[in-house]
């Protein structure tokens, strides 16, 4: 089945989907790009790893609920009081977790150097704490390189990753950053009624750029993973979609039988 939105699938951005979502993202891509790159650019798929709070433990858990009990009352003729001892109660505490992202590098194969690091974020890249420090170290380190980045964010949730601009309306976005035009880069922001814009992948200069049509690689991990199995489009999605984009969603799905 198709996926019913014209961009992106706000339904695809739940903590509990975002991460196969990701993972189908980057792989289809490089498996995209590699055809159209080779015999001179290899499209490899890295990661990162990194040891973060977890929060596989909380996920669909209640907030903890701590009851009191009542003292249990001691009779005595005396006026002396019995002390009852203090017992202890059960509590989770955080623990650590390793964490994996990956992104894409797009080498050359005659001298190994990364000429475009193509980046999709995460939803601890964009909430602070270690994920989006150590995200933003290696954003810095790219963009004080000769390499090429494409960040894409498809994530309504979180903080935006720093430009220096006043940012306009759109809850998505895709930067485009050539390290032969920096400081200044193409960003392309997009609403959740849009399609995903399409752009030019940033190569060596004497080369010709490639289309990058995201949105076509979306629709494809949609269909092959069946996310339309498991996505419940009578339910609300969440992040949640406020205003009149809740209003559009909700005639958007009833058209088309989803609700």
């Amino acid at each position: 089945m198709h996926t019913p939105f014209p961009g992106m699938n706000p339904y695809l951005e739940h903590p509990q989907l975002w991460a196969e979502v990701h993972s189908r993202l980057i792989v289809n891509l490089a498996d995209i790009l590699g055809p159209q790159l080779r015999p001179k650019y290899r499209v490899a798929v890295e990661k990162r790893t990194y040891i973060d709070r977890g929060e596989s433990a909380l996920i669909g858990l209640p907030d903890l609920a701590v009851s009191s009990k009542r003292a249990i009352k001691q009779e005595s003729s005396s006026a002396t009081k019995v002390l009852t001892p203090t017992e202890a109660i059960t509590v989770r505490t955080p623990m650590p977790e390793e964490f994996r992202e990956s992104y894409l590098e797009i080498r050359e194969i005659a001298t190994e150097a990364v000429v475009t690091a193509i980046e999709i974020l995460s939803p601890k890249n964009k909430r602070s704490g270690v994920g989006r420090t150590t995200y933003e170290k290696k954003r810095l380190e790219v963009l004080g390189s000769l390499t090429h980045l494409v960040e894409v964010d498809l994530l309504r949730g979180g903080k935006p990753m720093e430009i220096l601009e006043e940012r306009s309306s759109g809850s998505y976005s895709i930067l485009v950053s050539r390290s032969n035009q920096r400081p200044d880069a193409q960003l392309y922001l997009f609403g959740i009624r849009d399609r995903i814009p399409a752009f030019r992948l940033p190569l060596s200069s004497e080369d010709e750029e490639p289309w990058v049509d995201l949105q076509d690689v979306l629709a494809q991990v949609y269909e092959r993973a069946g996310f339309d199995l498991t996505v419940d489009y009578g339910q609300e999605p969440i992040p949640s979609v406020k205003g009149k984009d809740k209003v559009w969603v909700d005639a958007l799905l009833r058209d088309q039988g989803l609700r």
